[in-house]
């Protein structure tokens, strides 16, 4: 199966909008995307995300793009997310707490309650002022991810009328159409602005988002040499055999190629197609993942390496030499430096990879 992983299930990420930008934020990448448009996947770039702006439960921008970091039943405010912040940690009112999702729109803000089907809005988070809830309508209610975004809109006496215009949006799971969001003014009703597809150099940054552009992570054992005696005496077989080693650089870095990787970023775009390819391959099947740690195999670029082998056939005997590959969709991305010799014809049936951590 092929999908986004849901924010419920990746702590640290999230995506939110401040002023007429939307973030995506990836803790376990250690940085974070920004673009003006999900959609057409226009101006994204890179930037790291400072330590104290990681693993939050959740991440919200205002109309004046400051960001807002909640943790547990604190949150607290930030100029940038590449930089420190000195502003004071305030806690969450309590009927502001426990929600699944928050963002900020028409200078509220909104808490979602997938479970309880409600949804708060509120001008103080920590104060819970001019609070008042409403039912979530039962199409807004499986959103992966929610966020507002402040828009110029294209009617003159609109923004005469109301200067500051906004749209809400959720992320909807992957369906025949793929990974779609969708548009509105009111979640408690069903009637939306849009449907919109998700660019693929946008889902390329989204946790797994490479078993949609890619296709899901695969590993199989690929025979690469077959030696057989046809003789009636036991013979020493000596030889160098050709094996590739490392990972496809030239295929996987082309989802950074669309990238701009801000100077000031501590990651390179090479070796952060690198973190979110092993990423990838260890998530769960469910979000095409093969839940495997492959941190341990060779991460250079792939190459082609020489090994003397040596030992004695049977008569008659015949011997398969197996490399385990693990790849997305159709490419074979990742070359293991083991190989395996065994008599069988059929693959092993065996991981060589230890189990990615829950």
């Amino acid at each position: 199966m092929n999908g986004i992983i849901p924010k419920s299930k990746t702590k640290g990420t999230d995506i939110c909008g401040a002023g007429k930008n939307i973030y995506i934020i990836r803790s376990d990448l250690g940085c974070y995307m920004e673009t003006s448009d999900l959609n057409n996947g226009s101006d994204i770039s890179i930037f790291s995300l400072h330590p104290s702006c990681q693993n939050g439960d959740h991440y919200l921008g205002d109309k004046h793009g400051y960001f807002y970091i909640i943790k547990g039943s604190e949150y607290r405010k930030f100029n940038y997310l590449t930089t420190h912040s000195d502003h004071k940690v305030d806690t969450l009112h309590p009927n502001c707490q426990g929600g699944d999702h928050y963002f900020s729109a028409f200078d509220k803000f909104y808490i979602i309650f997938q479970e309880k089907g409600t949804y708060r809005i509120t001008t103080d988070m920590n104060t819970d002022s001019d609070a008042a809830e409403h039912n979530l309508h039962p199409d807004c209610r499986n959103g992966l991810y929610y966020w507002g975004v402040e828009f110029i809109t294209p009617y003159p006496m609109m923004l005469a009328r109301a200067p500051r215009c906004y749209r809400i949006y959720f992320l909807k799971p992957a369906s025949d159409w793929g990974v779609q969001f969708c548009s509105s003014t009111d979640f408690s009703k069903d009637k939306f602005s849009g449907v919109y597809s998700v660019h693929h150099n946008v889902l390329n940054f989204l946790p797994g988002g490479l078993s949609v552009t890619k296709g899901p992570a695969f590993g199989i054992w690929e025979n690469i040499k077959t030696i057989t005696n046809d003789s009636n005496t036991p013979v020493t077989w000596t030889k160098k055999i050709n094996k590739k080693v490392g990972w496809n650089k030239e295929k996987m870095t082309q989802i950074t190629h669309h990238w701009k990787i801000d100077t000031t970023a501590s990651i390179e775009s090479g070796a952060l197609a690198k973190l979110i390819t092993n990423l990838q391959f260890s998530f769960s099947a469910e979000y095409g993942g093969s839940h495997v740690n492959t941190e341990n195999e060779s991460w250079n670029e792939m190459t082609e390496e020489e090994e003397q082998l040596s030992f004695e056939l049977k008569p008659q005997e015949r011997l398969y030499l197996w490399q385990y590959r693990m790849g997305l969709g159709q490419e074979q991305v990742l070359f293991c430096r083991d190989l395996k010799i065994d008599d069988e014809p059929n693959p092993p049936t065996e991981v060589p990879l230890p189990p990615a951590q829950s």
